[in-house]
């Protein structure tokens, strides 16, 4: 299937002579998605830094990969794909040189399943030479080849009656399954308990060792395994810390490494002008909720990554600048997510199992200082309630026009 930044990936960035780049989750698709644009190219490469040979050129002449291509050949297409190259030492420097030699010849890809900016201090910037692209599992409308529609659009279309049910199986089949294609497609349990033993494995014994070289990767699983049942609440460090026994310090260094590697993602409590706000403590959630037992959380955690995903989606692509709070106050009232725009309040989520009663009283408190709308989400389908800035809406209404 073609991925939802397909499209905004050849129009902003490669059909204007930028570098992409593409990161996300370990098996998401990254990879696949760069090699797509191959059939666009009269020459593609793809190098990935695993292949010993390409590993060898990149760290003695990464310019003499221009030799593998025709360039004599006036107006050919060219592409170069570079998979997981942010794990050289410098990379950032010889990517730098080799675009600067030959970049008005060529398209390039890199892709990382680590968050590539953390790769990025010091040395030469490569500013204005490439746009960032962040890719998500998949979500309810891209399997159900829903174009995502912008995001006043959406919001707006939000509180128009729908005329006609949409299908629930895909969003069964996404909180049984996850959005990560391969146990997505396979239709499998079994396929998915197997694909999520080894992609776990792999990103604490291959990725997590080639980016900090930590020597507690045992501990680290233990760690791992322990957050799923902390999905959706506040993430209390000291209790981490005792059931591991190690210190303070220790488990933030880590939880910054799974943060990295886009194990799992934290959301902060939004503080300003709501009194009383939290104001540290944030609530995390996995990029693979099916790792989440309890149906009430695996649910939350599923509407928090499509929430995530149009974000990011929508300021990648220039939208504007959209990010992802929760709220909660000193009396233990709380919202599930916060969409803010531009530094403004812009949405408020309730993700709800059954309960398609809102607490009117609890919300009010919050919108009264925010100004902006709130949408209750439940999964059942079949409904759509409005009243005034307040509605209650099935995932599959609210979800299907996201990307």
């Amino acid at each position: 299937m073609q991925r939802y930044l397909y499209d905004d990936i050849k129009s902003l960035a490669l059909s204007r002579n930028k570098m992409a780049f593409i990161s996300g989750p370990r098996q998401v698709g990254k990879t696949t998605l760069a090699k797509n644009y191959s059939q666009e190219y009269d020459q593609a490469l793809y190098k990935n830094w695993d292949e010993s040979q390409f590993r060898r050129l990149w760290t003695k002449s990464p310019n003499d990969i221009k030799n593998e291509f025709d360039l004599e050949k006036l107006k050919q297409k060219r592409l170069v794909i570079f998979d997981e190259i942010h794990k050289s030492k410098g990379w950032k420097q010889k990517l730098k040189g080799l675009f600067d030699e030959i970049g008005n010849d060529l398209n390039i890809i890199v892709t990382g399943s680590a968050r590539l900016n953390i790769f990025k201090k010091g040395g030469d910037s490569l500013m204005g030479r490439y746009l960032n692209f962040r890719l998500h599992p998949l979500s309810y409308g891209e399997v159900t080849v829903s174009r995502p529609t912008t995001p006043e659009t959406w919001k707006a279309n939000l509180f128009i009656k729908p005329k006609k049910d949409l299908p629930q199986e895909p969003l069964e089949r996404l909180l049984a399954l996850s959005g990560f294609p391969e146990p997505f497609f396979s239709g499998s349990e079994k396929i998915l308990r197997i694909w999520r033993q080894s992609r776990n494995e792999k990103i604490i014994r291959e990725d997590l060792r080639d980016l900090s070289r930590l020597p507690e990767l045992s501990q680290v699983e233990m760690l791992a395994s322990l957050l799923p049942e902390k999905v959706g609440s506040t993430l209390s460090i000291q209790s981490l810390r005792e059931d591991l026994e190690v210190a303070h310090g220790t488990v933030s260094r880590w939880l910054k490494y799974l943060n990295e590697l886009f194990y799992f993602f934290e959301i902060k409590p939004w503080s300003k002008s709501v009194p009383r706000s939290l104001k540290k403590e944030g609530k995390i959630y996995l990029y693979d909720w099916t790792d989440v037992c309890d149906a009430g959380p695996r649910f939350e955690n599923m509407v928090a990554c499509h929430l995530l995903k149009a974000c990011h989606y929508w300021t990648d692509t220039g939208e504007g600048h959209f990010e992802l709070y929760y709220l909660r106050n000193k009396d233990k009232q709380e919202i599930d997510f916060l969409i803010v725009k531009d530094k403004k309040p812009w949405l408020c989520i309730e993700a709800k199992i059954k309960d398609t009663q809102i607490n009117k009283n609890e919300v009010q408190k919050f919108l009264t200082h925010l100004k902006c709308p709130f949408i209750q989400v439940v999964r059942q389908n079949s409904v759509w309630r409005a009243e005034n800035n307040m509605l209650v809406t099935s995932a599959t209404y609210a979800l299907s026009e996201l990307p």
